[in-house]
């Protein structure tokens, strides 16, 4: 059985999933960015999640969030299970779009982390030798709608959803820097100043191996049902949380009384005893009649 899951609101998350088999299976092209953009956004807008900053490149994506509520859970099952069953009838495919592999969930614990994050999310095209500029990425990319404040739009596919479902004609996602992290101009200016650095870096790393980017109409002829040549790293860590050390261990150790608060609640309602789970408890709290304490552990 796996770990509970400590759910609380008010969180910064780092979402990263991958295709099965690493496959180009969200291939950059007009449709695919569509429906990423429509089902992140109907997501979004279900389940009250603000967006902060969505980067998808052929094979995987990482996405930001703001959780107000505690809900990303429901989030996330939600618009990964509506992407791949919109890609699956787009390519005329029965089997799974995601890897088995469960999502990676990162909190990002204080202002610096998410920030890093940003960089890291918008950059990432730029350090995969895709583009030479974070904002030359055809996929779906927030980064310019992030900068110039313009809200992504998409329609319904027309692939998958029924003209007369209930499923929204279209979708505005307006990405969002929210008020926790202060002033949106200084997060935004930070944000900007760290994907320059990255790609200047990297243009220094190109003159000095002679390595050279894939380019915008190369990354577009690639097959949906290709691969890439390379190895990647295996068994590596899942980092839970992101953030200095200062934030970082305290998280940690509290995340480990959760588990014993946890465990020792369980084994109570089990056996029928008074019981009392620790606030984040998730599954429990939302399908089962159960206790919750009112008193933070995070």
């Amino acid at each position: 059985m796996s770990r509970p899951r400590q759910v609380l609101p008010g969180c910064f998350y780092l979402i990263t999933r991958r295709c099965t088999q690493r496959q180009y299976l969200l291939r950059p092209d007009d449709e695919t960015n569509n429906a990423f953009v429509y089902c992140l956004g109907e997501a979004a807008q279900r389940f009250d999640i603000v967006v902060l900053l969505p980067m998808a490149e052929s094979n995987h994506h990482h996405t930001l969030v703001y959780d107000p509520h505690g809900r990303y859970p429901q989030f996330i099952e939600h618009f990964h299970k509506m992407l791949a069953r919109c890609m699956n009838a787009r390519w005329g495919r029965w089997e799974n779009l995601w890897a088995a592999e469960e999502p990676c969930v990162t909190r990002l614990l204080d202002r610096a982390s998410v920030i890093d994050k940003l960089i890291y999310a918008a950059s990432n095209p730029v350090k995969d030798l895709l583009v030479q500029h974070a904002r030359q990425w055809p996929g779906t990319n927030g980064y310019c709608h992030l900068l110039f404040g313009k809200p992504m739009q998409a329609h319904r596919p027309r692939h998958f959803f029924r003209e007369n479902g209930t499923m929204p004609e279209t979708i505005t996602l307006t990405l969002q820097i929210p008020e926790e992290l202060g002033d949106p101009k200084e997060v935004i200016a930070a944000v900007r100043a760290g994907v320059d650095d990255v790609e200047r870096k990297m243009l220094e790393h190109r003159a000095a191996t002679g390595a050279r980017v894939l380019g915008v109409r190369n990354v577009r002829a690639q097959s949906w049902q290709g691969s890439p040549t390379s190895t990647t790293p295996r068994r590596t860590l899942r980092p839970r949380f992101a953030g200095g050390a200062h934030v970082r261990v305290p998280a940690l150790l509290a995340y480990k009384e959760f588990l014993a608060s946890y465990a020792y609640a369980r084994t109570c309602w089990v056996r029928g005893r008074t019981a009392m789970f620790p606030r984040g408890t998730y599954w429990l709290s939302l399908y089962a009649p159960i206790t919750l304490a009112h008193t933070a552990t995070a």
